[in-house]
């Protein structure tokens, strides 16, 4: 048993402060130099998590206190990204609760909770944020409570102790009235000193057999494939002969070239890692996620990590429309998408990639509109140019009867705006199960299904003066509640090609709103703007005012356009219909007709009316 090691993983709902807390852990345990310039949230690295102020992929980090080396797992909060959750919590024998003091337990609280749970992990809780003017610790932690009753929580898992601080100025504390003063000793001892008496240390058998099981993947290119996970058993040593067993149960035999082990928020070479403690190895080329490594003379295999099933898809193509190529894309055909969606499935076990229809189209099948949307983003980045289609979700057959994917909808509003709220989703197929008034807001409870969701967040925004907050997690799978009503408002599609004029846009500015400035470029097909009717009506933008000798008013100079409607890869996939597709660009996100030219529509829409 390796008594000198933990291993925790801190998990909270989005925001809540997880990863703010992990800074000042690695603060006071000197990971730093005193001279070290570092931002804040440093363990989220990836250029869209620091955008977004979350945390998408799960890392690790080490610290050391009075000589235990803490492996710390900084976990993602949002549901959509629970392939990495369930992933990074069967490395850890104990688990960090963080709730905010003025929230309380989320939707994803209990998804990451539910997760500790069936790993049997230990839970500390740490109710953060309680600075917040807002902060309502007791009644926090009496909902926590509940909560883990509500999970099925173990005896074990109820004796959990309970810390109130704030992650951001650095301490924390048992003593909740020595918090509402402003904390006891302005650091975080006692909840290291927790950590140590309360998260078991690992039980694995160093003498034992090796037995590795790989959770993460990384790439270098001096080295190729990095494997990260726990020696569950044994000794990883480098340069070793060991058994290679994939998912399936193929065995390979192969040697380890090198073993890294964690400092800090780096890595660094190693002979040897004992069992209980993480690590990352290089050199077999074709390990994937939840493969196991393990000795050759007794090849055993652990258990395969169950991943929840995606719930919804979306088709990926080619990009055909009639400014391909012009937004400085790199990567613009079939070949190039289907080894990039290759790669990815290699690190994201949370996702599915089928062929599509032809030859130069994908099916795409991932945990919701946020984890696909990730991916869509991060391949723009790259340089990629492509178009998607409209998301579906993904139906069940069980007994005979459809089933669809339901979601567990939490949204805070006004309590002014309630009754806007209920009527909005209830129009989804959403069934209300609780309300609660907390301060000036009211906390609603929703089952909803989850294609009740598409497009569902600006409506609501619009309903509440921008101040209504939801949030959701996949609840289970029940029967098919009806058809749900699309989107309501037509749209307005450029007839021609050319530049966005001033003089365009004012003559059409009772027609609806715009997704295009004055200036930009559009052609035949593209949609430009959303109509206040619920026709699609087609108009020109492009149009210039005729040159005549009859002098008129500097009008431009004194009007003013409303700022265009700006959509990001997410918000367009709440908003295309089902004969629209979204142009993703490096430059540009665009939204147009699948048919471009408007007889081409009439033709096609017959046709369907015929069938």
């Amino acid at each position: 048993m390796q008594r000198n090691i933990r291993n925790v993983a801190i998990i909270a709902h989005v925001d809540h402060g997880k990863t703010t807390l992990v800074d000042g852990l690695l603060r006071q345990t000197g990971t730093f130099r005193d001279n070290q310039a570092v931002g804040e949230c440093v363990m989220d690295s990836n250029e869209l998590e620091k955008e977004r102020g979350i945390t998408i992929l799960a890392k690790n980090t080490v610290v050391d206190y009075l000589g235990v080396r803490i492996n710390i797992i900084d976990t993602p909060g949002h549901a959509d990204f629970g392939g990495e959750v369930e992933r990074v919590l069967s490395m850890a024998d104990g688990v960090l609760l963080l709730v905010d003091a003025a929230e309380g337990p989320m939707p994803q609280t209990r998804f990451v909770l539910a997760k500790a749970f069936s790993h049997h992990l230990k839970p500390i809780v740490v109710v953060n944020k309680v600075d917040k003017a807002d902060a309502r610790p007791e009644e926090v932690v009496n909902e926590i409570f509940d909560l883990f009753i509500d999970l099925d929580a173990d005896e074990a898992a109820l004796e959990f102790p309970v810390f109130y601080g704030s992650g951001r100025q650095g301490w924390m504390t048992s003593d909740l009235a020595a918090a509402r003063q402003g904390g006891e000793g302005k650091d975080l001892k006692t909840l290291f000193d927790a950590i140590l008496s309360h998260i078991p240390a690992p039980a694995d058998d160093p003498n034992g057999s090796l037995q590795f099981r790989v959770t993460t993947l990384d790439w270098s290119d001096y080295v190729g494939r990095i494997a990260i996970g726990r020696v569950h058993r044994g000794t990883m040593k480098s340069t070793s002969r060991v058994m290679h067993i994939s998912r399936t149960g193929k065995q390979k035999e192969v040697s380890v070239r090198g073993v890294l082990g964690f400092s800090g928020l780096g890595r660094e070479e190693k002979k040897e890692v004992l069992a209980g403690d993480l690590c990352a190895i290089y050199g077999i080329e074709a390990i994937e996620i939840g493969d196991t490594v393990s000795a050759v003379d007794q090849p055993e295999a652990m258990p395969v990590i169950a991943i929840d099933e995606p719930t919804m898809s979306i088709v990926m193509r080619v990009n055909d429309a009639p400014f391909a190529g012009r937004d400085g894309g790199k990567f613009l055909t079939s070949r190039h998408l289907r080894e990039r969606l290759e790669k990815e499935q290699r690190v994201n076990v949370a996702l599915r990639v089928e062929p599509g229809d032809t030859a130069d189209c994908f099916t795409l099948s991932g945990r919701g509109v946020m984890h696909l949307g990730f991916l869509l983003e991060t391949m723009r980045r790259e340089g990629f140019e492509f178009s998607v289609a409209k998301p579906h979700v993904l139906y069940k057959e069980e007994n005979g009867e459809r089933l669809e994917p339901i979601e567990y909808l939490t949204v805070d509003v006004p309590a002014v705006a309630v009754g806007k709220v209920i009527e909005i989703l209830g129009t989804r197929k959403a069934e209300l199960l609780k309300m609660d008034r907390k301060g000036t807001f009211t906390r609603l409870e929703f089952t909803v299904p989850a294609r009740g969701l598409i497009g569902v967040r600006s409506r609501l925004l619009n309903a509440t003066a921008g101040e209504a907050t939801m949030h959701h997690v996949f609840h289970g799978y029940g029967t098919h509640r009806g058809n749900i009503e699309e989107r309501t408002a037509g749209v307005l599609i450029s007839m021609a090609g050319g530049s966005v004029t001033f003089y365009a846009l004012d003559g059409l500015r009772d027609r609806g709103t715009f997704f295009v400035p004055e200036g930009t470029e559009v052609y035949e097909g593209m949609v430009v703007g959303e109509n206040c009717k619920d026709n699609d009506l087609c108009v020109n933008l492009s149009r210039e005012k005729k040159a005549t000798n009859v002098r008129s008013s500097t009008k431009e100079t004194f009007v003013k356009m409303p700022p265009p409607r700006v959509f990001g890869v997410e918000d367009s996939l709440e908003y295309v219909a089902e004969d629209e597709l979204i142009e993703i660009t490096p430059k540009s996100i665009r939204m147009r007709k699948l048919y471009l030219k408007e007889a081409d529509r009439k033709r096609h829409g017959r046709q369907r009316e015929t069938v």
